[in-house]
């Protein structure tokens, strides 16, 4: 029997021996996914004995190469934790069971500023008897929290009053938090989140930090709070996909992302692909936003799911996956003139060849254009790309055709002028739709963090985890796009999303949450 992953097919419609097969099936991906933890459990205990040894060799004879080691063991360490955290869905342990054995949590810093916050009972007379209150002690909870700079110390008092007439007790509610159990506050977490998605520090880098500060914080420890903010923000970011997918055009793009395979000690690559709507140029006010999302590989299957829902014009590069999503008409394609510019910019640098440098000047005179019209509505744009442009294209076109024969079928420039020619249709596109930009730039941008942050931190710790960074990639790039500092936007998200309604999830999209202070605003990337 074959079935659609993750889809249960109809019990009632299956005979004996299929739903003996289907029992079968699920059992054996059970235990396939358990001896998955088990191997990753084992990874990271072996990871830890390895490291702990490196750290003898390097104080007792430091080398560059027992440095690297190191780094690297970290990373990798660093990432599998996180995946563990990200898996791991949040327990609720009764009175009766005993917690699996952690690390017994130190004492906040007594060196930390402390900012003393305290909750009085709603409530201003027993809600017994009606009976006068009075103190009867307090409970305290202390909270570690980052501001711009530096790190404090928030205690949260709560007054315990009790009814001088019943001796009723009567305390504050105890208030929310991002994560259950945790001494995270929403501003440490937006720190640690753009520090590594946005900065590009690793975890472990991040722990060193804070441990120059007097503050002990374990890898490990960052590693939980960066999964268990990724499941909360998971609803907000399903908004956002949507936000994304109900605009007329899109930007797409994708990039490698090295992925940690658990348990075998390499690496396979995944991909990070994003979705960028931002229909400014064309002089619109609808907010801009991009989503990514992850899959395990780059089959042509994910971006036809990733569009499902999505009925519009698609600019992309001409890779061949997208094939498929022009197929049935509902979506057309506009490709791209930065790479057609680029295969002749790269015959330049390589060659001086002449051809090149023609194209290239001949490409620039249609950018000229774009440069004056951009943020004009999509009419005027329309009808001065069609006075200016169609006609420069046309001559563009003629003169490739005509080079083509001059040139040998097997030389570099003719390989970037058959490019040309092959898309040319798409290429035109652009002329026709005031909406549509000359270049797929826009996702381009949208990828640049992603590129970085694989150089600092090279690898995701598992699918999941690559999961993780698109949405957290989403949330800080949308916040660049409308101009706001992605810190203090996720600040302001996490202080309320534990509270807020779920079918009001999108008063939480970065729009509908501006920030009000100067210092929130920022240059869009």
């Amino acid at each position: 029997m074959n079935h659609t992953a993750g889809v249960l097919p109809d019990l009632e419609a299956l005979n004996p021996s299929e739903l003996k097969a289907l029992i079968v099936e699920q059992h054996k991906q059970i235990l396939i996914h358990h001896e998955q933890l088990l191997s990753r459990d084992a990874e990271i205990e072996h990871l830890q004995l390895l490291l702990a040894k490196l750290r003898r060799m390097q104080f007792g004879r430091s080398s560059e190469k027992v440095d690297r080691q190191i780094a690297q063991l970290e990373l990798r360490l660093g990432e599998l934790e996180q995946s563990r955290a990200i898996e791991a869905e949040p327990a609720k342990p009764s009175a009766a069971e005993h917690v699996v054995a952690r690390p017994v949590r130190r004492p906040l810093p007594a060196h930390l500023r402390r900012e003393v916050q305290t909750y009085l009972p709603p409530q201003k007379a027993c809600p017994d008897c009606g009976g006068k209150l009075k103190p009867l002690g307090e409970d305290v909870t202390e909270i570690l929290e980052y501001v711009p700079e530096r790190v404090k110390v928030i205690r949260q008092v709560r007054p315990k009053l009790a009814c001088a007439g019943c001796d009723r007790i009567v305390p504050a509610p105890a208030p929310s938090r991002p994560l259950e159990r945790s001494i995270a506050g929403p501003g440490l977490l937006a720190h640690v989140l753009v520090s590594k998605y946005s900065d590009h520090l690793p975890l472990y880098r991040q722990a060193e930090i804070y441990a120059r500060e007097g503050v002990e914080l374990d890898r490990s420890t960052l590693a939980e709070w960066v999964g268990g903010t990724s499941r909360l923000l998971a609803p907000l970011v399903e908004k956002l996909r949507r936000h994304v997918l109900a605009g007329q055009k899109l930007h797409a793009d994708d990039t490698p992302v090295p992925v940690l395979a658990p348990g075998l000690g390499k690496t396979k690559t995944g991909r990070l692909w994003t979705y960028v709507r931002d229909d400014r140029p064309a002089g619109e006010v609808t907010p801009p936003a991009v989503w990514f999302c992850y899959s395990a590989d780059r089959k042509g299957e994910h971006p036809q799911q990733h569009l499902s829902s999505f009925t519009g014009t698609l600019q992309a590069d001409g890779y061949a996956g997208f094939d498929q999503v022009y197929e049935t008409g509902r979506i057309q394609e506009a490709a791209c003139w930065a790479h057609v510019r680029r295969k002749f910019y790269d015959l330049v640098e390589a060659h001086k060849s002449q051809t090149a440098t023609t194209a290239l000047e001949r490409i620039a005179e249609l950018y000229a254009v774009e440069e004056e019209i951009r943020g004009r509505p999509a009419e005027e744009r329309r009808e001065i790309r069609n006075r200016r442009s169609r006609p420069l294209l046309e001559s563009l076109k003629q003169w490739l055709e005509e080079t083509l024969g001059k040139l040998s079928r097997k030389s570099d420039t003719a390989m970037a002028v058959r490019y040309a020619l092959a898309r040319w249709e798409a290429l035109l596109r652009y002329c026709d739709d005031g909406r549509l930009e000359i270049d797929n730039n826009a996702a381009e941008r949208s990828l640049r963090a992603v590129a970085l942050g694989r150089k600092n931190y090279l690898f995701a710790g598992s699918d999941r985890g690559g999961e993780s960074a698109a949405a957290i990639y989403s949330l800080i790039g949308t916040a660049k796009l409308n101009g706001l500092n992605p810190e203090s936007y996720l600040r302001n998200v996490l202080s309320r999303i534990s509270d807020h309604p779920i079918n009001r999830i999108d008063e939480l999209l970065p729009w509908n949450l501006a920030a009000v202070s100067a210092d929130d605003q920022v240059v869009t990337a």
